[in-house]
């Protein structure tokens, strides 16, 4: 490629990857909890490419982002059978596991739905989510700009302990071809996909309150949305969720 053509490629991708974070994005939730709905699938396993669907259907829901934040946590420990998943990471095979820890889930199994924190076994025959009035618990607001990054947690009550703060970047229309393992021979299509997941002690803010400079600068050029969750600081258990796209 001659040089001048490979200057104006690397401005225009400068300039694209600026756009995203140039105008000002503020996410907030209402009082009421967002549900946050995490899928624990793999590329390895061959009862997953339905679950993986039915989610990418959320797209479409009217209450995505108001009411349901959906998110793909790809485990590794099905790797061995032939497929490595390339969103597989063992962090996400350890969230899992430390829910099971806790009680909030009874084994540890792909695809599996966990629904605020509750293991949602009932997907497996009416894959309608359930209805149920949300309790009140507090405000979570997220604002990035440029390099700054912020978020604030408000509770409706005083809680004793200090919080977490999660924060997941999000892929979209991802799309793959799987040549060994279970799913040999299948394209398989993923959204919601979780390819960054951070987590971030409580600051001695007795607001809540995070502040994270230059964040967004690295934010993969993949991740088109993100997803943001409390938590009690030793219970992986949400307590309010917010998610959006990114611009």
């Amino acid at each position: 490629m001659p040089i001048t053509n490979f200057l104006y490629v690397f401005l225009l991708f400068f300039a694209v990857i600026q756009s995203l974070y140039a105008e000002k994005l503020e996410l907030s939730s209402s009082t009421q909890q967002t549900t946050l709905l995490e899928l624990y699938t793999s590329e390895g396993c061959s009862s997953c490419p339905t679950a993986d669907l039915w989610l990418s259907k959320l797209k479409n829901d009217a209450r995505l982002w108001k009411q349901i934040v959906p998110i793909a946590f790809h485990v590794d420990y099905w790797n061995y059978l032939g497929w490595k998943d390339r969103f597989s990471n063992k962090k996400h095979s350890q969230r899992q596991n430390n829910y099971k820890q806790h009680g909030n889930i009874k084994s540890v199994y792909t695809p599996g739905l966990v629904y605020n924190g509750r293991e949602w076994r009932s997907w497996f025959k009416r894959r309608t989510l359930p209805t149920s009035t949300p309790d009140n618990v507090g405000i979570l607001k997220a604002v990035i700009e440029n390099n700054s990054f912020s978020a604030e947690f408000m509770p409706v009550h005083p809680q004793p302990s200090s919080f977490m703060l999660n924060i997941a970047l999000l892929a979209f229309d991802q799309t793959n071809n799987i040549s060994a393992g279970e799913n040999s021979g299948k394209i398989l299509n993923h959204d919601f996909v979780v390819i960054d997941w951070q987590q971030y002690s409580q600051t001695s803010d007795k607001h809540h309150h995070w502040s994270l400079d230059g964040l967004p600068a690295r934010f993969p050029v993949n991740a088109t949305g993100i997803a943001l969750w409390v938590t009690s600081s030793n219970d992986p258990t949400p307590l309010q969720a917010v998610g959006g796209y990114l611009k």
